[in-house]
C-alpha cells in the first residue's frame, strides 16, 4: 500500500463505501438498475357520502407507498410515501415506464361527487410528481387500465356503475372524458348460483356495480364487468373518436348472484378467466379477437374441495409463461393456485394462505418469481417465492408493514 496520507484515506473510503454497497440487499441485487414496487392503498373512508349499508375500509394507508425490492430475495425496502387522502386503490404504469395513474376511490370532485384519477410523471429515481387531476366519470372509482396504444386510460367507477374512457396527453396529463358508460339492466339476486354450502357472501347486489375494465390484446375491443347485473360487457372501441359503441352481442350473463369481478387474458389471447366474487368461482371463456366475443366452457371453484361456509374472490391473474391461474379468496385469506391445461382448462393444484387477512390483489414481479400479496385488513403485504414447474407458493417469511394495502404495480428501471 501506498505511504501517501491522501491515498491511503481514499482507498479506505472506496472500501467502505463497496462494504457498505455490498452488505445493502438493495443495491447488491440491483446493479443494473432498481426494481420499484408502488403499493396503492385506502387512505380515506367514504361514509359521509355513501349509503350506511356499505362496507367500507378503514382507510390506513397514506397514499401510494414506493419500495426498492431486491430482486433476489424478494425483500421491499420503503423509499417514500406520496401521501394523498384519497384511497388510490388501484394503480397503473404507462408502457415506457413514464407515467403513473391512480383511481382515487374516495375523492368526490363536482356537484356530483364523483372520484377522481391522478396522473404522475415518475422521476428517475422512481418518486412520483403530480401531473393534474381530473373527474372519473362516477362515484367511487376502482380500476384503471390504459389501452394498449398507450393514449387513452380507461376507468371503471364502482360505486358510480359506470365505465369512462379518457385521454392522455402527449405531456402524460389526463384530458376530461370523452365518453362515459352507465350500466343499467335487473339486479342479480344476494344469493349466488355457485356459492359454496353455507355461504353467507353479500357484497355487491345492491345496484349496478362495474369492478374491472380492460381491453383486448389488440386494442379493438373493451371488456367491463359488473358485479349487480353479473355481466361481462364487450365494446367497440374506435381511437380517432375515444368512444365506446356496444358489440353484438353487448354483453354475456354470468349465473345470477355469482357476482363477476376480475379477468385476465392468458397470454395467447385466444382464452379469458372471469372471477366471480360471491359465487367463488373461475370461468374459462374461448375467445374470438375477430369479433369480440366470449364462448363459455368451463366452471370450477376458486377453492379447495370440500370447502363451505364465506367467502369473497378478489383477483386472478395468469403466470407470464401461461401454465397456471392464481385466484384469491378472501375470508378463506387463500391464493388458489390451478394448472393450464392444453385446451385451457383449469385443475385445481393447491392453495396458500396468505399469512394475512382479507388478501384483495395479488401481483407478480416483472420475472414471476415472486408473488407479492395485499392484505388489506391485516395492513401487510406478504411475499412468496413462486415454483415456475409446479406453480405453488412457498412464503418466503417476510411481512411488509402498509395500511390497508389494496393494489401492487413494479416499475424495473433496468430497462
Amino acid at each position: 500500500m501506498s505511504n501517501h496520507p491522501f491515498l491511503k484515506v481514499l482507498l479506505v473510503l472506496l472500501t467502505v463505501q463497496t462494504l457498505v454497497i455490498l452488505s445493502n440487499p438493495v443495491y447488491a441485487a440491483d446493479s443494473d438498475g432498481p426494481l420499484i414496487a408502488y403499493v396503492g392503498t385506502f387512505s380515506a373512508p367514504l361514509q359521509d357520502t355513501l349509503p350506511t349499508q356499505v362496507d367500507l375500509p378503514p382507510g390506513n394507508g397514506k397514499g401510494i407507498h414506493l419500495f426498492h425490492v431486491n430482486r433476489k430475495t424478494g425483500a421491499m425496502s420503503p423509499a417514500g410515501i406520496v401521501e394523498m387522502g384519497t384511497s388510490p386503490s388501484c394503480l397503473v404504469i404507462s408502457s415506457d415506464g413514464t407515467r403513473l395513474y391512480s383511481a382515487n376511490e374516495t375523492d368526490r370532485v363536482g356537484e356530483n361527487n364523483h372520484g377522481s384519477v391522478s396522473a404522475f410523471s415518475i422521476q428517475p429515481d422512481g418518486q412520483l410528481r403530480l401531473l393534474n387531476t381530473v373527474p372519473s366519470g362516477g362515484a367511487g372509482p376502482t380500476y384503471v387500465s390504459i389501452h394498449p396504444s398507450g393514449d387513452h386510460l380507461f376507468v371503471a367507477n364502482y360505486f358510480g356503475g359506470s365505465v369512462a374512457v379518457l385521454p392522455i396527453l402527449d405531456d402524460g396529463q389526463l384530458g376530461k372524458a370523452t365518453d362515459v358508460k352507465s350500466d343499467s339492466g335487473e339486479i342479480g339476486p344476494t344469493t349466488a348460483t355457485n356459492a359454496p354450502h353455507g355461504s353467507y357472501a353479500i357484497s355487491g347486489h345492491d345496484r349496478t356495480h362495474a369492478h374491472m375494465i380492460q381491453a383486448d390484446p389488440t386494442g379493438n375491443f373493451v371488456f367491463h364487468v359488473d358485479l349487480g347485473l353479473d355481466k361481462i360487457f364487450v365494446w367497440k372501441f374506435d381511437e380517432k373518436t375515444s368512444t365506446l359503441t356496444p358489440n353484438q352481442p353487448a354483453s354475456v350473463s354470468l349465473p345470477p348472484g355469482d357476482g363477476p369481478r376480475h379477468f385476465h387474458f392468458h397470454p395467447n389471447g385466444e382464452w379469458f378467466y372471469s372471477l366471480q366474487e360471491e359465487g367463488s368461482t373461475i370461468v374459462l371463456f374461448d375467445y374470438d379477437s375477430e369479433k369480440g366475443r366470449l364462448s363459455e366452457r368451463q366452471t370450477i371453484s376458486s377453492l379447495p374441495p370440500g370447502f363451505q361456509g364465506s367467502n369473497f374472490c378478489s383477483e386472478i391473474l395468469v403466470s407470464n409463461d401461461g401454465k397456471f391461474v392464481y385466484a384469491g379468496n378472501r375470508l378463506h385469506d387463500s391464493i388458489g393456485v390451478f394448472a393450464v391445461g392444453p385446451t385451457g382448462e383449469l385443475s385445481f393444484v393447491g392453495e396458500e394462505w396468505t399469512r394475512g387477512n382479507y388478501p384483495r390483489s395479488f401481483s407478480f414481479d416483472p420475472t414471476g418469481q415472486f408473488l407479492y400479496c395485499g392484505n388489506q385488513r391485516a395492513d401487510a403485504v406478504t411475499i412468496f417465492r413462486v415454483n415456475r414447474d409446479t406453480g405453488k407458493l412457498k412464503f418466503t417469511d417476510q411481512y411488509v408493514p402498509v395500511g390497508n394495502p389494496s393494489h401492487i404495480v413494479f416499475l424495473d428501471r433496468s430497462k
